[in-house]
């Protein structure tokens, strides 16, 4: 994969727009998700391919996956506020996918390359531009993770 290379496609059912601003007025933590997410795939051959920006679904795995039974998974943390001028930031995303790589380094996951991280995060939240909530205090909360997916 090489930047610019996250290949979106929009939900054909996105959440309501009254439905959304009802659950961003009180969303609680955890308990609501925007329409899209972020898949990669990596292999030794391919190395990262396969990015997508797709709908909101669950996964599917092997049931001898290796994250089921050594537990490899590692997961960040990171917020996206939307400013009185229209603009949406997150907040030091770079240290983010710095630690994400570190993470990874650890569970002897491959490392994400740190613009492809960027870039997946950039590209979800200006997909799901219509999930950052206006006011003080208020954001969507973004949880990029990793699993080892291969079975043994």
């Amino acid at each position: 994969m090489t930047s610019t290379s996250f290949r979106v496609e929009p939900t054909t059912s996105p959440m309501p727009a009254l439905r959304r601003e009802r659950i961003l007025a009180d969303p609680g933590f955890g308990r609501h998700f925007s329409d899209h997410m972020v898949t990669a795939h990596w292999t030794p051959d391919a190395d990262w391919h396969e990015g997508r920006v797709h709908a909101y679904a669950p996964l599917t795995m092997d049931p001898a996956t290796a994250v089921l039974h050594y537990g490899q998974q590692i997961f960040e943390g990171m917020k996206a506020y939307a400013h009185g001028d229209g603009s949406v930031w997150t907040f030091r995303p770079e240290v983010n996918a710095a630690r994400m790589q570190r993470s990874a380094e650890r569970l002897a996951l491959p490392q994400l390359p740190a613009d492809l991280f960027l870039e997946a995060v950039d590209t979800l939240v200006t997909v799901d531009r219509s999930w950052v909530p206006y006011g003080a205090e208020t954001s969507l909360y973004l949880r990029p993770f990793m699993f080892a997916s291969e079975a043994f």
